[in-house]
């Protein structure tokens, strides 16, 4: 099946809005894994305006699924991950005051750069992904840095989706097939949500894991976050 791994990024806005630890990121973690999640991600940015970089390292003696950090790998965060060793890195382009991420790596124009962030954090037996567009022509350079998956941008098919146009998971079909020739394993994340995910995995071969954070706690507010952790189980299973 394919994993859910929650961000819980906007759990950290909401409680930096009023400063305090009111919601506990720690306890939102805990329990997301206890209703079955089977992953916790966090994007730290250099502002802090959300994670902070020590919830980053609480965050490691709480994780006891899967740990994703994602992020633009700056020296700050480089050294960030390399101290708290999660069991997943993924690598997003992300400008410093970039409000969500907003595009993919083009693999061949930054060969250079990613091959040595990922060797670096291979070195350290940390699997990474890395951040990319539904484009199947960038699949050899992909797998060219040695990284061991990519993570599929999502915001194009799901604004496809909303509109009612079902084609617009074929891009992303035709990337997973030729990644998965090159050897690399297949992530999803950005603007999935109940509505669309199941259809997204159902047309997209592989997928082993989607990230979901904005929608998953906006949802949460009407179902209750343990019901739509629930929710997102079943639509993955199915």
């Amino acid at each position: 099946m394919t994993k859910l791994s929650v961000n819980i990024n906007k759990i950290a806005t909401l409680r930096n809005a009023r400063g305090g630890n009111v919601p506990d990121l720690l306890k939102v973690a805990h329990d997301i894994q206890k209703f079955g999640a089977q992953g916790i991600t966090i994007h730290p940015r250099p502002d802090q305006r959300h994670i902070k970089y020590k919830d980053s390292h609480d965050l490691r003696q709480v994780v006891t699924t899967e740990f994703n950090i994602e992020g633009n790998p700056i020296r700050e965060f480089v050294d960030l991950v390399l101290k708290i060793k999660p069991d997943q890195v993924t690598l997003v382009p992300d400008a410093v005051d970039a409000i969500t991420s907003n595009a993919g790596w083009d693999a061949r124009k930054h060969s250079s750069f990613l091959k040595e962030i990922v060797t670096e954090f291979k070195r350290n037996k940390i699997r990474t992904s890395i951040f990319m567009e539904p484009d199947a022509t960038l699949m050899e350079a992909a797998a060219m840095t040695g990284t061991d998956r990519i993570e599929l941008y999502t915001e194009s098919y799901a604004v496809a989706y909303d509109l009612g146009n079902m084609n617009g998971v074929s891009a992303y079909a035709e990337t997973a097939r030729r990644a998965a020739e090159y050897g690399l394993g297949i992530n999803a994340g950005h603007d999935l949500n109940l509505d669309n995910v199941q259809y997204f995995v159902n047309e997209v071969p592989g997928v082993l894991e989607v990230s979901i954070g904005h929608a998953l706690i906006a949802e949460a507010l009407y179902f209750g976050l343990q019901n739509v952790v629930g929710m997102y189980l079943n639509k993955l299973n199915q």
